[in-house]
């Protein structure tokens, strides 16, 4: 049931109708029939109320609000969450208002993201901070963060009071990548901590809105919403790997820009970790940013040929494991079926 639905960027909404491709390019495990018509009618209400959400009467503050959200992207988030409310009553106002909430924010944090990074490149356009500036990046960051704020004061104080936890866990995701492990810790497990506050913790919050403001049963609520972190951890996983693995740039960015820049992924930290005298010289590379266009290209010979590659894609798998072990809380169907596919695909995708 689950046929591929053909990738597209940022369709404008006015170009969408019923049974139309969804807005979100991850990938083929959409669901086609009226469940896939159903989400594609979801993902169009949600790009056009992102849309309203980042107008602006500034001509600037308009381009700036919309920049990222113009360069198209997953739409994970409101996906999962249109996908849970599917369960209950996906026609109740408050979801596509919700998985709105859980978008902006993510965006938001991909504007504060790339400063802190440096980056100059975001879905294949350049980064805001590089565009214009640091300060106009983060300003537009916390602009974005109001608009959600605005919208989330519609659904209730206990919508507010879950989106500020999860914030919370956002922004001491953030820190303690910053910060990097302390000493004595262990690099991995404080690396997957840090994945389950910066990544997990909005991807659960995403099914939790979907599935909660659909009237979804407490119990089911509580197991999709674990559900939604397990598998936003193995999705941020499965990325990470693709900047390894693929060799087409398919990941979003080009193949090995993580090395690049050292930053250290799962494959980099067991790699590391390891002490495989035939892996010394990837040890010696992935130590530090590796930009000498001839060690880069060894680098990423080395390490997917690795031990360290298999150990980070069997964690990735564990997740994707765990996150479908939550399904046997939902009822047999096309939803579940549905979810199932994207368990398969987080691990595939990186393959």
């Amino acid at each position: 049931m689950t046929g591929a639905r053909a990738a597209v960027g940022s369709t404008p909404p006015d170009a969408w109708h019923r049974g139309s491709t969804p807005a979100s390019t991850i990938g083929p495990w959409l669901p086609d029939g009226a469940l896939g018509d159903a989400l594609a009618d979801g993902l169009a209400a949600v790009e056009a109320a992102l849309a309203a959400a980042v107008d602006n009467d500034h001509p600037f503050v308009r381009e700036a609000a919309g920049h990222l959200m113009a360069a198209g992207g997953k739409r994970f988030r409101p996906l999962l969450a249109l996908l849970a409310a599917q369960l209950g009553d996906p026609a109740a106002p408050e979801v596509v208002r919700a998985a709105v909430v859980c978008e902006l924010t993510h965006l938001a944090t991909l504007y504060h993201d790339d400063v802190m990074d440096e980056a100059t490149v975001r879905r294949g356009a350049p980064s805001a901070n590089s565009r214009w500036s640091n300060s106009v990046a983060i300003l537009t960051g916390d602009l974005l963060f109001a608009r959600a704020s605005d919208l989330l004061a519609d659904l209730g104080p206990e919508a507010v009071r879950i989106q500020a936890r999860t914030f919370e866990r956002l922004v001491t995701g953030q820190i303690r990548e910053t910060v990097g492990a302390a000493p004595g810790d262990d690099p991995v497990a404080h690396y997957l901590d840090v994945l389950a506050d910066k990544t997990g913790s909005l991807v659960a919050t995403s099914a939790r809105f979907g599935a909660a403001f659909a009237g979804v049963p407490a119990p089911l609520v509580a197991e999709l919403t674990a559900f939604g972190e397990e598998v936003g951890v193995a999705f941020q996983l499965s990325d990470d790997l693709l900047d390894i693995v693929s060799a087409d740039g398919s990941s979003g960015k080009e193949p090995g820009t993580d090395l690049r820049e050292g930053i250290a992924t799962l494959p980099v930290l067991f790699a590391l970790a390891g002490d495989d005298p035939a892996e010394a010289r990837l040890r010696e590379l992935v130590s530090r940013p590796v930009t000498d266009d001839a060690e880069h290209a060894e680098a990423l010979s080395l390490l997917r040929a690795s031990t360290a590659l298999v150990r980070a894609t069997g964690v990735l798998r564990a997740y994707a494991d765990r996150a479908q072990a939550r399904l046997e809380a939902v009822p047999p169907g096309d939803v579940r079926d549905a979810f199932t596919a994207l368990c398969d695909y987080v691990v595939t995708r990186s393959s």
